[in-house]
């Protein structure tokens, strides 16, 4: 497959995505850690309007900020579907001559760009397809042609924090090339729920807590020793975060990682207040997307 079908398929799959993105899915989880499905579509649409400039052969500083912040206005999809034609316009006009880019990194081949480019609209058009419900099978030909790209360059990528560490596998080339982007191939509502769920912890949300802890919860504080104490049920539950978010200044919880494996969870976090700050990690089980257990543990 020549490099410009490679991307213009990679964006057709993108845009299908998002022309499937409902009214009611952009505040949803995704994937990318603490990203919704707004700033999903915000990051690829930044993307795509900075391919224009670039293959034109302006440099970042030549942009500034021109391309920062929210780029989506009133409407999304269409702001999305614009930025697709565009970039992928400007790149099928220019890259059989070749050339070169000014990134981030420095000067880069113009092939090697639009690589980037297309392994970039493939994942996320799977991230967003898992975070609103949709289609979330790729194209077998262009998982293959991504995969053979990225396999000389997952180290470089990783080493650059640009992807999260490696997923388990669940078999079959998709699963494989998802975990080397750092994505499980089974996310699903319990993913989305404890991602949900670490956020609203981190705004100190406790309405949005309880919508995402079941009725009949256990949790069990990490303190005092050696066993903690033992809450069982909403309402108890809902008086301890209240408490908590009422008496400590300044209180905020900060993901440190997280990941699910069917109906479990973990959730390392580092906890925050004004004057101090502690470490620990928070042993979850899930029920469709709600937390009904939740252990939690300190470092000493």
């Amino acid at each position: 497959m020549d490099l410009n079908t490679l991307y213009h398929r990679t964006v057709e799959a993108w845009a299908d995505r998002v022309n499937a993105v409902g009214a009611e899915h952009w505040e949803n989880p995704t994937p990318c850690a603490a990203w919704t499905v707004r700033d999903l579509v915000n990051h690829v649409v930044g993307e795509d309007r900075w391919t224009v400039p670039l293959v034109h052969g302006r440099t970042i500083a030549d942009v500034g900020d021109a391309l920062d912040g929210d780029l989506l206005g009133d409407d999304p999809v269409r702001a999305a579907l614009d930025a697709a034609m565009e970039a992928t316009t400007v790149v099928a006009e220019h890259l059989p001559g070749g050339g070169t880019v000014h990134l981030s990194y420095g000067e880069e081949q113009l092939g090697e760009y639009v690589h980037q480019l297309a392994a970039d609209h493939l994942v996320h058009a799977w991230d967003l397809a898992v975070a609103t419900g949709g289609d979330r099978r790729l194209d077998p030909h262009l998982v293959a042609e991504v995969a053979a790209w990225y396999a000389d360059r997952e180290h470089l990528y990783r080493g650059a924090g640009m992807v999260a560490p490696r997923s388990v596998s669940h078999g079959g080339p998709e699963s494989e090339l998802l975990a080397a982007f750092g994505r499980d191939a089974e996310w699903g509502s319990n993913h989305a729920g404890l991602a949900a769920f670490s956020a609203a912890f981190g705004s100190g949300d406790v309405d949005a807590i309880m919508a995402l802890t079941t009725d009949d919860c256990v949790f069990e504080a990490t303190g005092p020793a050696p066993d903690g104490t033992r809450h069982e049920g909403a309402a108890a539950i809902r008086t301890v975060w209240e408490t908590l978010f009422a008496d400590t200044p300044a209180a905020v919880f900060i993901e440190e990682e997280s990941f699910v494996h069917g109906d479990r969870g973990v959730l390392r976090w580092r906890f925050e207040w004004d004057g101090g700050h502690v470490r620990g990690v928070d042993v979850l089980r899930l029920r469709d997307g709600r937390v009904c257990e939740k252990l939690s543990y300190v470092k000493g």
